[in-house]
């Protein structure tokens, strides 16, 4: 770090000054927390109740017996959730990373972190990395089962969605009484097919919600310490977390899950409502010695941030959209419900990117 001991900021002469040391104190943190604890407590059990809540109800959709759940409901909370996704990579994740180890920054201007711009070397290699592992997850599970890709159809059992005459039902999935009527629970699945299914999708996802998390972490422990912008910050990062809430609900609910693991859903919903509170409730233990702008606090967030974009990106883009728009052999030919589907993807991206000016 800069050596800032003999730095003057109220004599400085910009022709001589080392350009290191005015960043650096400039960028300089310090404790900022000012009170407030009863609305800072509050924060633990809104955001908790609000951002599960938001991750359980594409869930449950699918999973509670007799709960109807109207097509366009489902299709907006997944690709609005989509968009969230997306725009929390680019907008809350690799900006911040720049900020805080990035060229221009106090850490980015000394030691090693100068000889690089380490914000998307970071992130590129996270997207190599997990990309890596998806693949390797696939091929592993194709050459163990001996099949092709299993497409399950989980917009049908949720929505109970009557299918178009050039829609059918995939082979995985059999009603046991009319297309009309159709529950979750009416379909008959080859356990075997579901093993399967799920193998190939639950590394990609536990990735996901790896990279959120690291997010929700971060930004938790912000709001039990920030100061003035408290006010601000809170009801941002409610709207926030439920969003990404959103956006994990409806990807894990497209995931089938076998017998033996029918309680992991909702263990991952409560375990994302949980993480931004805890991280919370450990910014309030240390509200008044916790420097949120320190060299070390700088380089902890922007490399998690880089590595958390990586994630995002590589999922937000390859997992949803190429794999949901292009890649989908049962994707809808109604032109009506691709409209919509766009809309959503494109709204949820809008309103998290602006959400990035407070959060």
């Amino acid at each position: 770090m800069a050596d800032t001991s003999d730095f003057d900021p109220t004599n400085v002469n910009l022709t001589e000054a080392d350009p290191t040391a005015v960043i650096c104190y400039l960028n300089a943190g310090g404790n900022d927390y000012d009170g407030r604890l009863g609305a800072r407590t509050s924060a633990l059990f809104v955001i908790f109740v609000v951002s599960t809540a938001a991750t359980l109800f594409p869930v449950a959709a699918k999973r509670i017996r007799r709960f109807r759940v109207p097509l366009y409901v489902y299709l907006f909370a997944r690709y609005f959730g989509s968009g969230v996704i997306i725009a929390t990579a680019f907008i809350h994740l690799l900006d911040p990373a720049y900020d805080e180890i990035g060229p221009a920054s106090c850490v980015g201007m000394t030691g090693g972190w100068a000889e690089y711009s380490w914000p998307p070397a970071i992130a590129l290699t996270s997207i190599m990395a997990i990309f890596l592992l998806d693949f390797l997850a696939d091929w592993f599970v194709s050459r163990r089962y001996q099949h092709e890709s299993q497409h399950v159809d989980v917009q049908g059992a949720i929505c109970h969605d009557t299918q178009q005459p050039n829609e059918r039902l995939p082979k995985i999935l059999t009603p046991s009484n009319g297309v009309d009527s159709l529950e979750a629970d009416d379909f008959s699945l080859d356990e075997d097919k579901i093993q399967v299914a799920f193998r190939e999708q639950i590394a990609a996802f536990l990735i996901l919600e790896f990279g959120v998390i690291f997010h929700s972490v971060i930004i938790g422990l912000n709001l039990g310490v920030v100061g003035e912008e408290f006010s601000t910050l809170y009801p941002v990062l409610v709207f926030h977390q439920s969003f990404e809430g959103l956006g994990i609900g409806a990807r894990l609910s497209a995931i089938p899950f076998p017998k033996t693991f029918r309680w992991l859903p909702w263990a991952l919903c409560i375990a994302y409502g949980l993480t931004t509170p805890i991280a919370i409730a450990i910014g309030l233990g240390v509200r008044e010695t916790y420097d949120s702008g320190s060299y070390t606090a700088n380089v902890v967030s922007g490399v998690l941030d880089s590595i958390s974009a990586g994630i995002l990106i590589y999922t937000g883009l390859v997992e949803m959209l190429a794999r949901d728009f292009i890649f989908d052999p049962a994707r809808t030919k109604d032109s009506k419900r691709i409209i919509f589907m766009l809309a959503s993807l494109y709204l949820g991206t809008l309103i998290m990117a602006l959400l990035g000016k407070w959060a």
